[in-house]
């Protein structure tokens, strides 16, 4: 059963279409945060966060407008609403667009931007014993070669694994994330790109479309900001 009920702000809406659903966001100025969303968090019976592994996501979307033409973030998923109550350190398990500025490169060799494939658990307890070290650490990532000596032990210790999906955005795909207690893997019709240790529990459903950007780097260089846009933009799903 589905539980998914829209959360949007700044004009922009969900419709129901002929097969699905459509998650619009207007055009504007960068004046305020304009996002589209669906998600279950508080939906269902039980805890805000309901889900738990093995549960397997399988949708068809397709958004209005290419990779390099769209605007701020959109995705669908898993994750764990952190800045909700009670509140959770970042777990996600989904496919993810950023449009630059947008920067958040916490995969070696993965851009900061782009459209994804990801996994991040950033409340593992190995992920933890690594914030006490964090002032000493974080000026050091600065230095390229001692970056790509830590990172790898950082990211494995996060949980985070990334893959660019080659699939246009905009042309109708079958998605699916099958997320086990062990394993988990992230699939485009029906071809892996993303198989890395599962994220924990529990996590919420979530389908949105924004026009933020979020700029967070190994080296401590934070930002965020919202986007411009002068025409509609829209993320369309079938469930």
């Amino acid at each position: 059963m589905w539980y998914l009920r829209p959360r949007c702000s700044g004009g922009a809406g969900v419709i129901q279409t002929a097969t699905g659903l459509r998650l619009i966001r207007p055009p504007g100025p960068a004046d305020r945060y304009r996002n589209a969303q669906l998600d279950d968090f508080g939906r269902r019976p039980g805890p805000a966060r309901a889900l738990w592994p093995p549960f397997t996501l399988r949708l068809r979307a397709r958004a209005s407008h290419p990779v390099t033409q769209l605007i701020g973030t959109a995705g669908f998923g898993l994750w764990s609403y952190p800045w909700a109550w009670p509140p959770r350190m970042p777990q996600a398990i989904w496919f993810f667009f950023g449009a630059a500025p947008h920067d958040m490169p916490l995969a070696m060799g993965i851009p900061g931007h782009g459209w994804k494939a990801a996994i991040i658990d950033t409340g593992r307890p190995a992920a933890l014993t690594w914030l006490p070290l964090a002032p000493l650490i974080v000026p050091l990532l600065n230095l390229p070669p001692i970056y790509r000596r830590l990172w790898p032990s950082i990211q494995h210790a996060a949980g985070i694994a990334e893959a660019i999906v080659p699939q246009d955005i905009a042309q109708w795909h079958d998605y699916e994330i099958r997320w086990g207690v062990s394993e988990s893997e992230l699939l485009v019709d029906g071809q892996p790109i993303l198989r890395a240790p599962s994220p924990r529990g529990p996590l919420s459903l979530v389908i949105w479309i924004d026009n933020q950007y979020a700029i967070v780097r190994p080296t401590c260089r934070l930002g965020w900001g919202v986007r411009a846009c002068t025409e509609a933009q829209w993320l369309e799903v079938v469930l």
